[in-house]
C-alpha cells in the first residue's frame, strides 16, 4: 500500500478532563500545533472523534514534525500512524504491511496486538479484534511470534467510525493546557537556572507571558543581557513570541546603598523590583507577577524574607518552583533546554552591591523605615520611563 502523508494522532492530556468546556480547549489546542507547524507546506490538523489528526506531505520529515507537535503544551502523546478502512480484511492487511516494515526497519521479532472498539457499532468486539489480527500478522509475516509479557512491538489498532489505524509508538509530550486558556502573567526573567524554569512552568499551565530583565550597566555587561534574550528565545519555542521590558535597575541601587543599612539592600532591591513589574504588569494587561524563587534557597528567598517582598505589591505573585529542590529544577532546566545558557559566567544585576552579611529575617517596619529615606515613586516612574522593550521569537 503506497501512502502519500504521514498521519500522526494527537491526544489531549487534561484537556480531555474539562467538560462542557472541553471544545474550548480542544479549538485553543488545534490553534497552538497550527501555528507551529506552519513552517511547513502540506500540514493539516484537525479535530474529529475526539482525537486531533496531523496529516502532512509524505516528503516532510516526520521527525522534525513529531518534535514541533512534543512542544505544544495541551499535548499528551502523538503517534505515527497508517490509515485504512475499517473492516477485518483492511485492518489485516494494514498490520501485516506495518509489521513487514517494523521487520525490516527495527529487526522486530516478537509482537502483541492491542485493540481498541472506539466504534461501538463495529460487529467484531476489542478482545476479539486483537486475536484475529494477531492471527493474520502471525499468517502474514512469519518470522514473527507473539510474546504477551515483552513484545518487541506492542502493536496499537483503533477502530474507529470512518476509518482505522494502526500504530507503535505514543511519544509523550509535556501535557499541561493549551497557551492562551490561564490569562497572561509577567515573568521576572534573570539569567540564572530558576526563572527560565518557572516561565515555562506557568506556561505550561495555559497562561501566555510577558517578561521583565533588570540590568545594573555599566556593572553588568551588554553580554548579560544578550545571554538573557538567548535564554527567553529557547522560552519562546514553547510559548510563542513575547514581549521583554528591559530595566535599568542602577539608579535605584545607588540610592539604597547610599540611604539605607547595608544589610537591607538585597530585600529593598527586590521589593523595588516587584513594583515596578507590577506597575508594568497593569500596563500590558497582566493579572499576576512570576518569580522564580525557591523557600531558602538564598537570603532574600526566606520564608520572611518573601512575605516582606510581597507586601511591596498587591498583585498576585506566582512561585511554580517554591517547594522544589535545585537538582529537580536542573533537570528541568536541561530537558526544555535553558540549562547550559543559564551557567554561562556573566553577571547579574543581584550580584551588584551584594552586603556581606544580608538580613534574613527582615521586618517589615524597619524595611519601611529605610524606604522612608529614598524618593520611591520618583526613582520608579524613571526606571519605568527609561525602559526598553525587546520583542522576543522562537529559537
Amino acid at each position: 500500500m503506497e501512502r502519500n502523508e504521514h498521519i500522526f494522532i494527537v491526544r489531549c492530556g487534561e484537556v480531555a478532563l474539562k467538560g462542557m468546556n472541553k471544545p474550548y480547549f480542544e479549538r485553543m489546542l488545534v490553534e497552538r500545533i497550527k501555528k507551529l507547524l506552519r513552517k511547513f507546506d502540506g500540514v493539516s490538523v484537525k479535530r474529529h472523534e475526539g482525537l486531533i489528526f496531523v496529516r502532512a506531505d509524505i516528503s516532510l520529515d516526520k521527525q522534525a514534525i513529531i518534535k514541533e507537535i512534543s512542544k505544544v503544551f495541551g499535548v499528551a502523546s502523538i503517534s505515527p500512524a497508517i490509515e485504512c478502512e475499517s473492516t477485518m480484511e483492511s485492518i489485516g492487511e494494514a498490520a501485516v504491511e506495518y509489521m513487514m516494515e517494523a521487520i525490516e526497519e527495527r529487526g522486530v521479532k516478537t509482537f502483541k496486538v492491542e485493540a481498541k472498539r472506539a466504534d461501538k457499532t463495529f460487529p467484531v468486539k476489542s478482545p476479539d479484534i486483537g486475536r484475529q489480527i494477531g492471527a493474520a500478522v502471525l499468517k502474514g509475516c512469519k518470522v514473527l511470534k507473539v510474546d504477551v509479557h515483552n513484545p518487541d512491538c506492542l502493536l496499537f489498532v483503533d477502530v474507529r467510525r470512518e476509518k482505522s489505524y494502526i500504530y507503535q509508538d505514543k511519544i509523550h509530550g509535556f501535557g499541561g493546557l493549551p497557551l492562551g486558556t490561564n490569562g497572561k502573567g509577567m515573568t521576572l526573567l534573570s539569567g540564572g537556572i530558576d526563572s527560565p524554569v518557572a516561565t515555562w512552568m506557568m506556561a505550561k499551565r495555559g497562561m501566555m507571558i510577558e517578561a521583565i530583565h533588570f540590568h545594573s550597566y555599566p556593572y553588568t555587561s551588554q553580554r548579560a543581557q544578550e545571554k538573557v534574550e538567548d535564554l527567553a528565545s529557547i522560552v519562546a519555542t514553547y510559548c510563542g513570541r513575547f514581549k521583554m521590558h528591559v530595566i535599568n535597575l542602577l539608579p535605584i541601587q545607588e540610592q539604597i546603598v547610599s540611604n539605607c543599612p547595608e544589610e537591607e539592600t538585597t530585600i529593598l532591591v527586590r521589593r523595588f523590583m516587584m513594583r515596578i513589574a507590577e506597575r508594568v504588569a497593569r500596563d500590558t494587561g497582566c493579572g499576576m507577577l512570576i518569580t522564580g524563587e525557591n523557600l531558602g534557597q538564598v537570603a532574600s528567598q526566606t520564608a520572611e524574607a518573601l512575605v516582606v517582598t510581597d507586601s511591596a505589591v498587591s498583585m498576585p505573585v506566582m512561585r511554580p518552583l517554591i517547594a522544589m529542590d535545585k537538582v529537580d529544577i536542573m533537570d528541568k532546566a536541561q530537558e526544555i533546554g535553558t540549562y547550559e545558557t543559564s551557567i554561562q559566567p556573566y553577571e547579574d544585576c543581584c550580584t551588584v552591591f551584594l552586603p556581606k552579611h544580608p538580613v534574613t529575617k527582615p521586618r517589615l517596619e524597619r524595611i519601611l523605615e529605610s524606604e522612608s529615606k529614598l524618593d520611591c515613586e520618583g526613582l520608579i516612574n524613571a526606571a519605568i520611563e527609561s525602559q526598553e522593550i525587546i520583542n522576543i521569537f522562537p529559537q
